[in-house]
This record gives structure tokens, sequence and C-alpha cells, in this order.
């Protein structure tokens, strides 16, 4: 079985990603991009799905584990009753179509007996491939189809019942190195590397890239932290954000909520531009919008919610039926056919971000105003529509309050452009619209009973996305509906003092079962007590959720209050993304 999610940590080199467990075992790997077939597909099966185990022999009676300062190399400390070992893993970032990766095993104390299992298994932990010795080395090549797995070692490795097996002794001040890369099987096998020397250089890499923009702050080592995960999660060649590093790792442990993260959605992309950007970073930002033209390039009708990490349109969803599913959670889903809905915040959340880049010294790109244009002249045909929302609900289409508020957003930002940076749009025809969109807002998304503004309109449903209408700009934080709005959600979506999205157990969303509290928008209430100038509740709730980070400071999509564990694919974009905005808000106000 797995671990549990917080027990993992992060590896990755801006092309893929691993998840590494506190015992020393890969269990997630998928090459050779975030979104390819899994080799190491134990986290939602068994091991003999896939991993790489390098632990002791013996009984470990302590762990702990840290990220190098300002990198993503991790550190693994392992006591036993004999010794003690450091196992350090880290991913190689290069500008090449391989990947590597590197395992170290350093001797801290005595002598540990040391022991390494390793299981390829290609195709999401179905396809065992073809396993050979490297003539005059310590290795091994595997080879599937168009998959080929290269392994150099420092000690013999044997081959057991279709794993890889090793025994080894490390005394104190000893290292033992092992290093993987993957590259195409109909590539030449290539020559080995210096896996010290890479640690490295992965490690000189990140640090150079933290340093370019440094955080102060009270909070500035967990922000960082957070903004190297939002790094990782970005291609290095494409600019494309993936959401998450995983799939189908479930909101509720044994439900069906469960799907495939590994794309790029337009929403969390924008704000994971802007919380780089408020870090000082632009050079994501202009890779970004460069990504963008090219994902949305063809009929603005056309545009997706999500695309692949090259730009892809076909996201086709399908079961992994050979996984049990993590702790038998299924089914286990690849995919996301909710790239086909229609949600209309995208045009806001993009809009917006564009513009903060262009506050931000991003230049002028005006083939890529004429797509924002575009883009608008579509909108404006469907704004008053219904669509499927922010939260990809299943159960149909609606007139989701959030949804209109965005497409003000995209209409609001699209006018602020052309007063402010002098860009050529019918700014006078944009005014009217976004006050038509403004008035049927506060008109049929508000209850004046209850003085609130629902999920949908004419409905007595609560969202969270609601908490975004000050932050956005919709009102102002001190209007009575926004003080009434958040006042409503304290009364109706807290749930152990954290903010669950919305009432799943009505069934309106077409899935069945529940979900734990949505940790993006419990920030987005710190961020709305900040605005209000409620500084010590928006601190105190801010506290309480950075303390159910994990020990290396990574959290997921949800939390789950009964059974006090992450939930959710790990570790989430939108989760850190909302950590950062809301920690810079807060550190504002000292």
């Amino acid at each position: 079985m797995a671990l549990r999610i917080e027990d993992y940590a992060l590896i990755g080199d801006r092309q893929t990603t691993a998840l590494v467990g506190k015992d020393g075992s890969i269990d997630w790997l998928c090459l050779p991009r975030f979104d390819s077939d899994a080799c190491f597909a134990a986290l939602l099966g068994t091991r003999d799905n896939g991993r790489w185990l390098i632990a002791p022999a013996d009984p470990i009676k302590e762990t702990s584990r840290r990220y190098r300062d300002d990198t993503l190399v991790l550190e693994t400390d392992m006591h036993t009753d004999t010794g003690a070992v450091r196992l350090t893993d880290c991913m190689v970032p290069h500008p090449h179509d391989t990947t590597r990766m590197v395992r170290l095993v350093t001797g801290l104390s005595g002598s540990v007996e040391m022991r390494l299992e390793l299981v390829f298994r290609f195709g999401f932990g179905r396809v065992v491939p073809w396993v050979r010795r490297m003539p005059g080395h310590e290795g091994i090549v595997a080879i599937a189809g168009p998959d080929m797995a290269v392994v150099w070692s420092d000690v013999p490795l044997e081959g057991q019942n279709q794993h890889t097996e090793a025994r080894f002794t490390v005394e104190a001040d000893q290292t033992v190195a092992f290093a993987l890369e993957w590259l195409p099987s109909h590539r030449h096998v290539p020559k080995s590397f210096d896996p010290a020397h890479s640690v490295e250089l992965a490690t000189q890499k990140w640090q150079k890239w933290t340093q370019r923009a440094p955080v102060k702050g009270r909070w500035a080592e967990i922000v960082k932290r957070s903004l190297i995960t939002l790094k990782a999660l970005t291609h290095w060649e494409t600019g494309g954000i993936v959401a998450a590093a995983t799939c189908s790792l479930p909101e509720e442990i044994g439900g069906e909520r469960n799907w495939d993260y590994r794309y790029c959605w337009l929403r969390d992309a924008s704000f994971t531009l802007q919380a780089l950007m408020n870090a000082g970073y632009r050079d994501e930002a202009s890779a970004w919008r460069h990504w963008l033209d090219r994902a949305v390039a063809g009929s603005a009708a056309d545009i997706q919610i999500m695309y692949g990490i090259a730009g892809e349109r076909r996201l086709a969803e399908w079961r992994v039926d050979w996984l049990c599913g993590y702790e038998n959670s299924r089914p286990v889903r690849v995919g996301n056919a909710a790239a086909e809905q229609r949600q209309l915040d995208v045009y806001g959340e993009m809009m917006n971000t564009l513009y903060q880049a262009h506050r931000g010294g991003l230049k002028h790109d005006q083939n890529s105003w004429e797509l924002r244009c575009n883009l608008l002249d579509d909108l404006e045909k469907f704004w008053a529509a219904p669509d499927e929302g922010i939260w990809e609900v299943r159960g149909g289409r609606q007139q989701f309050v959030h949804s209109k508020v965005m497409a003000w957003v995209a209409f609001d930002r699209a006018i602020r452009s052309v007063e402010e940076f002098g860009y050529d749009g019918p700014a006078e025809h944009w005014r009217k619209i976004r006050q038509d969109i403004h008035d049927q807002v506060c008109a049929q998304g508000f209850d004046v009973s209850r003085n609130t503004f629902t999920q949908v309109y004419g409905s007595r449903t609560l969202d969270a996305s609601l908490l975004l209408l000050a932050v956005v700009g919709f009102l102002p934080p001190d209007d009575p509906r926004i003080i009434g709005t958040v006042a409503a959600i304290e009364r109706d979506l807290l749930q152990d003092g954290f903010v669950r999205r919305y009432d799943t157990d009505t069934g309106k969303d077409g899935l069945s079962g529940t979900e734990g509290v949505f940790l993006a928008c419990s920030f987005w209430l710190v961020d709305n007590y900040a605005l209000m100038g409620r500084k010590h509740d928006a601190e105190t709730l801010f506290e309480k959720l950075i303390a159910l980070r994990n020990d290396v400071g990574l959290f997921a999509e949800e939390y789950d209050t009964a059974r006090q564990r992450q939930i959710g694919n790990f570790p989430q974009a939108f989760t850190h993304v909302a950590l950062v905005n809301s920690a810079m808000r807060l550190s504002a106000m000292d």
C-alpha cells in the first residue's frame, strides 16, 4: 500500500516529476513528461506496478528529511540500530529530450545494510520491460516499446522474479551512487554521467533561480518553497504549467472523485503566473504568454479550458482498470473529459493575468492583444449562457455567479488595458457589456433575504468561489453584500475552521460522495479577512492553514479534517498559488 499523501516529497527536472516517500521508495514517475505514462505507478496500485526502493534492510527507528536550501534536491536521513544513512534524491534539469535521476546513499554513522528493489512497469504499471545487463558495468537497460531506461549502479544488481534487487552495506562517510536516464528506445545506450556532479549542478541551478527574486517577510521560507514547487510544475521548453504532478489521487478516500491534473488549465496557469510575477519573476510570464498564443490559436470559439503541455487539445479520459487506485479509490482516471466543458471564468483569468503582466513590465505584443480581442468578441456572444463553472461539475450547465463575475473581469481588464496602456480596442462598447454583466449578477445572483451572493442564479446554495468577488474588484470589500457573503460562507461552508467549495451532499454536481475542505478556498477567506481589515482573523487562519503542510512544505488539493490527512492530487499548484498570494497580502499589512 502507498504511504499517506503527505509522506511524499517532490523531485523534478521541469520536464517531469517523481514522488519520493519517507520510506525511500519512488512510487510515482511519468516519463518523459508530466503527462506521459507512469513507469512507477505503485502510488495508484501496488509495488508490482512499479517503484524504486532504496532503504535500510533493518527497521528504521527515525526518519527526517529536508530540501537543500532553495532547491528541489531532497535529503532523507534514516536511522537504524546499527547506524544512519542519508539518501539524496534529485532530477537534473538539462535541455535535452532525456530525463536523468540521481540517488546517493551516504553513510552518516555506523554501518547500515541497505536493500534496493527496482521494478520498471511502463504503461501505468502494466508493461514488463525486457531487461539486460550492460557489458562492463554494474547496471541494466530496460526497454519496452518506445521507452528505454538505463540504470548505473555502484553495486551489483540482480534480477529476481521480474524485479531488480541489490543488498549492500554503507559505512560512515561512504557514498554509493545510482543514476537513471530515460530516452527513446531507438537511441543508442548513452554513456554514464557523474551522479555527484549532477546533484551539485541541480543544486546550483535551483539556487540561481530562487535568488533572482528574494522573498522577505515572516513567511519567506514557506513562500519560497511554494514558488519552487510552482516552477517545478512548469515545463522548461513549452512554458506550459501543469495543475499537479499526479492523477487520480482521491478527493475522498475510497470515493470516485479521482481526476487527472497533469495538464495545463488556463485558470490554474493564470493564477500561477500571477503568483510568480508578484514574486518578481517575469520570464515565466513571457513564456506562458507565448504558450497561450500557440495553444488557443485558431478560432476563438474553439478555446478549451485546458490543454496538454505543448498545447494538445485531445485529452480523452479513460480508466486504468488494472490499477486498484490509491487506497482502493476507484476508478483510476487518465485524461480529463472536462477539457470539453465550457467555463466562462477562464476568459477573465487570462485577461487579468496578461493585464497584470503588462503592469509588471511585460512588453506589448500586438498579436497577443489581437488574440485577446477575438476572445472577447466570442465571449460577448455567450457570457449570458450557462456553463459548467470553476469546479467542473458534471451535473449539467448552470448560471454560475462566479463565471459571470469573471466574464465581467475579462471586459474590465480589456478596458483598463486601453485606458492605461494605450491599446486599441472598442472600450466604450466593452464598458456597456461590463455594466450589463454587473447589473445582471447583482440582480439575479444575490439573495436579498439572506444578504449573500449565491452559487447560481435563483438558488440558495453557496459557493466558496464567491470569495473572489472582492479580490478581483467586482465590489469593494466593505460593500455590505460582500460582508454578508463572507458571513454566509463562514456560517454554511466552514468545516473545522476551513472552507469547503460547496455542498457536495446534494449530488447536484453529478457525482457521488463528498470531499475534504478545499485549501485554496480557505486561503481566499484569508484574503477577504485581510481586505476587510480583519488582520487578526486573517493571520490566525493563515497560520492554521500552513500548519497543514507536510514536513517539506508541500500541499495537496484538499484536507480531510476527520482523518487529519491531505487528500487530492499532489502537490497542487492551486493551493501553493493561494498560499503565496495570501502571504504577500498579509506581509503588505505589516
